[in-house]
């Protein structure tokens, strides 16, 4: 049986045509994960639908590359990934690094926010993060998200990487403590407020829907064969490259400005709620 708020989603998609749908595209956190971080395993069973329907899955996240392959390790040889909001992407089994930030917008960008109070910085590589902090609480939390990961003594000196983002945790709110106080970098790079407690600076050109762009083009998809999902400012982009785009119930005010559709939230299974609609209608 569905719960009132399930058949008011349920109406609104009633009369959806979604017999062009090729690519579905998700977010991860606050979107296709839970709460507790978790992938369900109703999405899994749905992927395996997905497949033998010739519909192409993506998981565009602002998490590390290897963390996103270990959220999704059952499918990771059959999914593509856009790893680090856009900066990385994973296709076909190929990887490649799209767009690095430079060597002197990265010592600007952490000379910058070591000037405001209580934030954490990660300086983001392809092949680890890189924190200064020895703070468990914020460890405990940031590790969620990066599976790999040092401790250093100054990120400016940290080389031998290729660094996509530099990812910035408060531990109340990222928009309000962060975002106004780094004008400064504005013009040189793309700065996102990712989350309740993230924001994230990268390349300039740097987006879920720059690599997103990438990978339609790559499988030969148009915007109106594909569905998408998101709940917070870094996935603006790319839901503007999907006609089936879809904000969370729990998304940020800007994301349910942007999207076509609305969503349960992720504690409700959102995602999955609209994928059981398009896997039927595709039967």
């Amino acid at each position: 049986m569905y719960s009132i708020l399930e058949w008011y989603f349920c109406d609104l998609n009633y009369y959806m045509d979604f017999s062009k749908v090729k690519l579905v595209v998700s977010d991860m956190d606050g979107t296709l994960l839970n709460p507790k971080s978790e992938v369900s395993a109703r999405f899994f069973n749905q992927f395996n639908e997905l497949k033998k329907k010739n519909i192409h899955f993506a998981a565009a996240s602002g998490r590390q590359y290897q963390s996103i392959l270990e959220k999704l390790d059952p499918i990771k040889k059959d999914i593509s990934i856009i790893a680090e909001n856009g900066g990385i992407i994973k296709y076909d089994n190929s990887e490649r690094i799209l767009l690095k930030l430079s060597s002197a917008n990265i010592i600007k960008a952490i000379e910058t926010l070591r000037q405001i109070n209580d934030v954490y910085i990660v300086l983001c590589g392809r092949k680890s993060a890189y924190i200064e902090t020895k703070n468990q609480t914020f460890i405990s939390k940031f590790s969620n998200y990066y599976s790999e990961y040092s401790i250093v003594e100054d990120l400016t000196k940290v080389s031998d990487d290729d660094f996509l983002k530099i990812a910035v945790y408060h531990f109340e709110s990222s928009e309000d403590n962060i975002y106004p106080f780094i004008d400064v970098l504005k013009n040189d790079m793309q700065v996102i407020v990712s989350g309740q407690n993230w924001l994230d600076i990268s390349h300039a050109d740097a987006n879920k829907g720059y690599a997103l762009k990438i990978l339609q083009k790559e499988l030969g998809i148009t915007a109106e064969e594909t569905m998408a999902f998101g709940d917070y400012n870094n996935d603006l982009q790319m839901l503007e490259l999907a006609h089936f785009s879809y904000a969370m119930e729990n998304a940020h005010s800007e994301v349910k400005k942007i999207a076509r559709y609305k969503t349960q939230s992720n504690s409700e299974e959102g995602v999955e709620f609209i994928l059981d609609q398009l896997i039927n209608y595709k039967d």
